[in-house]
């Protein structure tokens, strides 16, 4: 059997500038709130940055929706397709993406020339060979979203065992994005615009809170003694002890989380990790839940650690975190020694809920 070919279809892409350009926009702009609004503890911009592309998938997917149900409804062609030339694009185990240029010889309409993509497993790789018979499908509207049928029907397969298929003439259409650094440099484009839409309306929140904060400077503070060196920023502060020194001290955690809240009565933290000689605290941007660090029961932390670290030899390190992002705190403690690590997690009293290791 001879199919003759014919001329190919085309497609052209300019909406696909636009999206991009609307996409990089929305990921600047998000990406930028979200991380200026936790560094300055801004609410309003930690809300944009979460809604913003919450937003815009869901106004794409309802905009998307008449024509993803068009293409849907349609019930792609079978045809015969002779392979011009493949080539693995990368991998050596698994699936291989493997691109094809093929020429498609549907029965009834023009035959066209298209280049594809699609994963071939290494074992069926040495099926596929140039000149030979594919049983392919594809939308008649989008003939560039074909695809080779692995498993065709005993009817498709015992007419490509016979059939001849002729080169189609033409350059090929292709199933990924145009070739060009047009829809890269457009989205790059956009991506900046985004945040610099962000940083112009909201450069009061971020450039001028000292205005608003009675003087109080934006910046870090950071104090340091004989004994220990304290950082505070608006998202984060750390306590570290100097040299002899240890977290396990009698009051030494009390002290040093008491020197980061100092000046701030009501400041809750979402997370807060301790170590031999280092106190970390993440604190909660206003306005969001979180856990009062000066409310942890530190009578009772040196005695749970020794608790974890029963069983694992002479103890080289620990670890204490206090978590309340989820609205109940609970406090995970890691020992490591030479026989192994135990680790132990209890609720906001100091009260053991479980314990594993060593």
């Amino acid at each position: 059997m001879t199919i003759t070919a014919a001329a190919p279809p085309t497609r052209g892409g300019p909406a696909d500038l636009a999206l991009g350009f609307v996409t990089g926009g929305v990921i600047g702009a998000s990406l930028t709130a979200f991380i200026s609004g936790c560094v300055v503890g801004e609410v309003s911009l930690i809300v944009l940055g979460l809604a913003l592309p919450s937003a815009y998938g869901l106004v794409f997917l309802l905009a998307t929706s008449p024509r993803r149900a068009r293409e849907a409804a349609v019930v792609p062609r079978t045809a015969l397709a002779v392979i011009e030339s493949l080539e693995a694009v990368r991998g050596e185990a698994g699936d291989v993406p493997v691109r094809f240029e093929l020429s498609v010889a549907p029965e009834d309409a023009p035959a066209f020339r298209v280049e594809i993509r699609q994963d071939v497993n290494l074992v069926e790789l040495a099926d596929y060979q140039p000149r030979g018979i594919v049983v392919v499908e594809y939308p008649p509207d989008r003939p560039w979203k074909t695809r080779i049928v692995r498993r065709p029907t005993p009817d498709w397969e015992e007419r490509a065992a016979g059939a001849r298929v002729d080169s189609a003439p033409g350059p090929a259409m292709r199933s990924d994005s145009p070739e060009g650094c047009a829809p890269g440099f457009v989205t790059l484009i956009g991506l900046l615009l985004g945040v610099a839409a962000v940083l112009v309306l909201f450069r009061a929140d971020l450039f001028d809170r000292d205005e608003g904060t009675g003087g109080a400077s934006p910046g870090p503070s950071a104090s340091s003694s004989s004994s220990s060196t304290t950082t505070v920023t608006s998202a984060t502060g750390t306590v570290t002890l100097g040299p002899g020194q240890s977290m396990l001290d009698q009051g030494e955690l009390r002290k040093a989380v008491e020197s980061l809240t100092r000046d701030a009565d009501k400041r809750r933290a979402l997370t807060l990790v301790v170590q031999e000689r280092l106190l970390t605290v993440v604190f909660s941007p206003g306005g969001m839940s979180g856990f009062d660090p000066r409310s942890l029961p530190y009578d009772r932390v040196p005695a749970l650690v020794d608790k974890a670290g029963t069983g694992v030899g002479s103890p080289r390190s620990w670890q204490l975190t206090a978590d309340g992002v989820t609205g109940r705190l609970t406090l995970r403690i890691v020992v490591t020694g030479d026989g192994g690590a135990g680790t132990l997690e209890a609720d906001a009293h100091g009260k053991v809920l479980r314990r594993s290791g060593s």
